[in-house]
Order: C-alpha cells, then sequence, then structure tokens
C-alpha cells in the first residue's frame, strides 16, 4: 500500500471540497472496496476523506411515499428496514445476496453502488487494463472471459458491473442524490448513473470529480411481487453470472433488470412491454445486440431460464 494523507470530514460539501482539492483524493467510508484494491495498489490514492462522520446515515420517508436512503446506510441495516422489507423487496432480497454478513455489516449504500468490477485482469497489475490505466489495452479480450459482459461492450473493456444492490436499484427507478465541491446539489437518475465504458471504460459513473453521494431516494412502492434470483458459481460469497431482478404485477405485466451481463444495471424499458409473453419475448429484445463470447455465450440463456423462473415465481 502506497503512503497517503488522511483527513476526516464535518459535513458532506467540506468532504466534497477535500477531494477536490487534493489531486488523486478518495472518499472512504465502509472501505470494504477501496482498502482491497490500495493493497494491491490498483488504486493509489494520495490523500482519503473520512466521511464516516457525517450524519447520512438514516432511512427517511419521502413526502411522496417513497424512501430516502443515506449514503452511509450500511447495506445489513438497509435490508433489515421493514419499509424495505415491505413495500421494496426486491432491494432487501437483492442485498441480502451479496457478499457475506460481515461485509454487510461495514458496507454503504453509496459505497455498493461505486464498487468497482472484480475482473481479474483489472486486480492483476501485470496485465493491461484500460479501468485501470487508460489507453494501456484490455487483457479480456481475446483473454478468458467466462465472467465477462455479454452486451453494451465496447473495444476497450468488457467487464461487468458487480453490485447486485444496483441492479435492484435499476428497476426501482432509484435517484441518487449528490453534493458537488461548490455545494451545489443535484439528482442523478439511476439510469443515467452509471455508465457503458465506450472509449473511457475508466469513467464509470456519472459523478464528477470531487462530487459526493448523499443519499439514494426510492420512488412511492409499485407494488406487484419482488424477485431477485442470483445465478452464480457456489451458494454464498459469490459475484453474479447473471441475475434477474424482477417486479412482476397480477396481469404479467412489470420490470426487469439484470445483472451480470454488462458493464451497469442492464434495464430496457421497452422489452418489459412483453413480460405477460413471457421470459423469451423480453430476452429477444433486452438481450438484443449482445456480442458474446464463446466463454460466456451460455449467459444469454442462462438469463432467459432465470427469468422464466421469476415469473413462475410470480405467478405461485
Amino acid at each position: 500500500m502506497k503512503p497517503f494523507t488522511y483527513e476526516r470530514a464535518a459535513s458532506p460539501a467540506e468532504a466534497a471540497a477535500a477531494v477536490a482539492r487534493h489531486p488523486g483524493a478518495k472518499f472512504i467510508a465502509g472501505g470494504t472496496n477501496l482498502l482491497d484494491l490500495m493493497k494491491l495498489q490498483v488504486e493509489t490514492p494520495t490523500h482519503l476523506v473520512d466521511v464516516n462522520a457525517l450524519a447520512l446515515d438514516k432511512i427517511e420517508a419521502t413526502p411522496d411515499g417513497g424512501l430516502r436512503i443515506g449514503a452511509l446506510v450500511r447495506n445489513t441495516d438497509l435490508a433489515a428496514d421493514q419499509r424495505v422489507r415491505r413495500d421494496h423487496g426486491v432491494l432487501a432480497r437483492a442485498l441480502l445476496s451479496g457478499a457475506s454478513g460481515q461485509l454487510r455489516n461495514k458496507a454503504t449504500t453509496a459505497g455498493n453502488l461505486l464498487q468497482r468490477t472484480r475482473c481479474p485482469y483489472f486486480y492483476d497489475t501485470n496485465q493491461p487494463c484500460n479501468k485501470r490505466q487508460p489507453g494501456s489495452g484490455c487483457s479480456a479480450i481475446g483473454g478468458i472471459t467466462r465472467q465477462q459482459a455479454v452486451i453494451g461492450v465496447s473495444k476497450a473493456c468488457i467487464a461487468t458491473h458487480p453490485s447486485d444492490m444496483a441492479v435492484a436499484m435499476r428497476v426501482l427507478d432509484a435517484t441518487v442524490e449528490t453534493v458537488r465541491s461548490d455545494g451545489a446539489q443535484r439528482v442523478i437518475p439511476i439510469a443515467d448513473f452509471h455508465r457503458l465504458p465506450g472509449d473511457t471504460p475508466h469513467i464509470e459513473t456519472a459523478l464528477e470529480p470531487g462530487e459526493l453521494i448523499t443519499s439514494v431516494v426510492l420512488p412511492k412502492p409499485v407494488g406487484g411481487t419482488h424477485i431477485y434470483r442470483k445465478v452464480r458459481d457456489r451458494a454464498s460469497y459469490a459475484f453474479a453470472l447473471v441475475s434477474v431482478a424482477a417486479i412482476v404485477q397480477r396481469d404479467g405485466s412489470g420490470r426487469v433488470a439484470l445483472g451480470g451481463v454488462a458493464h451497469k444495471p442492464w434495464r430496457i424499458e421497452a422489452a418489459e412491454a412483453a413480460m405477460p409473453r413471457g421470459a423469451s419475448a423480453v430476452m429477444a429484445q433486452l438481450l438484443a445486440g449482445a456480442q458474446p463470447t464463446e466463454d460466456n455465450a451460455f449467459k444469454l440463456l442462462l438469463a432467459e431460464r432465470a427469468l422464466a423462473a421469476a415469473l413462475l415465481q410470480a405467478r405461485t
């Protein structure tokens, strides 16, 4: 781990200004991803701004019947909240499918959204990686690609986003509230928050330098049956090969988002009109234009079968 300086922020605006003031600075809260990356020297921040003392650890009702989730709410507390369990069950289920109990006790809402890919080539500093060193190349292309993305890929990157929580947030149409380094506040729809790789895979979100997430807002409940299905190589403590977040209404209509298939949680709203016709009809649109490799082409059928199982579960 390389040397760094450290400070504790007293307010969100102060934290954002501190990161903007120090080139190469990072926010730190739970540290469940950042500290691992620092030990491997994948991340080498020159300065850490600790945001744990900020009053961002509450879950509060909004005037329109939704929930405002503070950026520092721990994953365990969010999954256990009775309002989340009752009205946004897909989110509670997604959270409980991630990591381990110990990690969920530390991991924060904002940190979960900002997880970096678990692509093995990103973690291996001996391998070229455009996310780690822009312009160096993508070792995953032509390499071992079983875990990699099948849609939304580019010539610069085929990595996937690892978060389970983010997939549920996407299907719930959450919004992300932030504060910039000048103290200005901003609201970003979750659909626009995560970016596809394009030519700049190292730019993973819509956040500006120094911009701090303060909360994530869920709109009023949409009802229906909430399902999160995660297909992985082992029953726990593993990232998704494919995951499905689905909200299914009594008439068969609903919403669906996928994890494990793209650089961001993958949802195409136009495909959801086909949900009453079944999983095959949805996937024909949801994964149209997919570019799988020989190693991960199985994800296309796996995603369809996972959605079919979710739709069957909703009917029983």
